[in-house]
């Protein structure tokens, strides 16, 4: 038994010893500016977490660290590369090539709320680079004389995603806030109108809006009558002409242009798997439900409310509501338009969240077990990875995927199938999977020029 419990330990030693070699071989190429993904995902910068995700996907973290460390020899840069589907294609460093330049743009948050705040952690949790995007300042409405403590507060400490993995320090005498050794300016102001961001040295910007209240042309338009303001990005759905992008979907179609939204999180969360479904099957009609976690827009005690139903306290109730997602998915897949109808509950948990989809597909999509299996393939191919996740537990839960950067995770246990119909269940992490989609097009915008 003794010598069971020792050939265990010294494997786990071994393996811990190479992940720690790995992690100063991701710092290096992180300073490269080579973005690693493993599966889609960022890799967790801890040796526990990263063993897991090693274990949990079968590779072998002496590969990965055997790849990392031959890419630094050979000096690579300048790209994005998933080490872990690189493993597992038995690729060498002789495969990769240094990529283009990764432009230097200068990011503004417009609003510092839910999305904000996740916005920045995943923008400060990179490591240190003058390349890419930059989160040179925040916009916040005037305030307090605690007001710069409060907001440093709230970026370090979270109800549902803990704690901030690095350091946030104020910096009262400039005006801001340090996280992980980056200075962000925050300024203080009612409109876009009020700011000229290049007093503050931010030029050829791309503000992202995530306040909600502009969401027009007009609108939004205001920022980039502002000093240091290129490009316009909207963490909601728009109205007129504005594009709505699902990356991944329709990202091809941004080009040059200046206001831009992401659309909205379940818009993103049903928007990829929609696709794969459509070029596959052929979508007829459907209906699409999503049981949605409450959000800062609900009242916790019943009190007024412009919206129907909303002003019942989100707390103690299941609220029936509306939902644009089903419509606005047409935007993305515009042969979709007019097959899709949509409605939402809200209840009371405050992250994670689930989309039904109920379809009619032209062709048959076999047995619950085709359709899974069909799903898991694409969700192991470099085209969908980043975007849509496969779970097959019996036990899986909604806190389970609290984090998770996927912005949909079919739940296999839960698919019905028979024939031309289908009742499909994906959840997401309503928060960090829609950032994580915000932060794409963001770079595809600034790529673009």
């Amino acid at each position: 038994m003794s010598n069971i419990y020792q050939s265990h330990l010294q494997n786990r030693q071994t393996q811990e010893s190479n992940a720690t070699n790995l992690l100063v071989a991701l710092a290096q190429l992180g300073a490269n500016n080579v973005n690693v993904l493993f599966f889609g995902e960022r890799l967790p910068l801890n040796v526990a977490q990263i063993l897991a995700k090693h274990d949990q996907n079968g590779v072998n973290v002496a590969d990965s660290l055997a790849l990392a460390q031959a890419l630094v020899q050979k000096g690579v840069a300048d790209l994005t590369l998933d080490l872990a589907q690189a493993v597992k294609a038995g690729k060498k460093a002789d495969d990769f090539a240094t990529g283009e330049s990764i432009p230097t743009t200068d990011v503004v948050l417009y609003g510092f709320g839910r999305i904000g705040r996740i916005l920045a952690r995943l923008l400060m949790s990179r490591p240190a680079s003058d390349k890419g995007l930059q989160l040179k300042a925040i916009v916040v409405r005037p305030a307090g004389d605690t007001d710069l403590d409060k907001r440093a507060s709230l970026l370090e400490r979270d109800s549902v995603h803990g704690w901030f993995d690095g350091s946030v320090v104020v910096d009262k005498a400039n005006g801001g806030i340090v996280a992980n050794g980056r200075f962000i300016k925050v300024i203080y102001a009612s409109d876009p109108s009020e700011v000229d961001y290049t007093a503050h040295g931010i030029d050829n910007a791309i503000v992202i809006d995530n306040t909600g209240k502009w969401k027009d042309e007009a609108g939004l338009g205001k920022h980039l009558a502002s000093k240091g303001v290129k490009k316009v990005l909207l963490t909601a759905p728009a109205s007129g002409e504005i594009k709505n992008i699902v990356w991944g979907v329709n990202d091809n179609t941004i080009g040059t242009d200046t206001i831009v939204s992401a659309a909205s999180c379940t818009t993103n969360a049903i928007t990829p798997t929609l696709k794969l479904l459509n070029d596959e099957y052929g979508i007829e009609n459907g209906h699409m439900e999503t049981i949605h976690a409450f959000t800062n827009d609900q009242n916790l005690v019943d009190n007024h409310h412009k919206a129907e139903r909303r002003g019942r306290a989100a707390t103690l109730n299941m609220v029936m509501t509306s939902t644009g997602a089903a419509k606005a998915v047409s935007k993305a897949i515009p042969e979709l338009k007019g097959k899709l109808s949509g409605s939402s509950i809200r209840v009371p948990t405050p992250n994670v969240s689930l989309a039904i989809l109920n379809l009619n597909f032209k062709k048959s999509v076999g047995s619950v077990d085709e359709l899974n299996a069909f799903i898991q393939k694409a969700s192991e191919s470099e085209q969908w990875q980043e975007q849509i996740a496969y779970s097959n537990s019996d036990e899986a839960v909604s806190t389970d995927f609290v984090g998770c950067e996927k912005v949909a995770i079919w739940d296999a246990k839960s698919t019905l199938a028979t024939d031309n119909r289908a009742v499909m269940y994906l959840w997401y992490d309503n928060e960090m999977g829609y950032s994580t989609q915000v932060i794409r097009v963001a770079e595809t915008m600034a790529k673009n020029g």
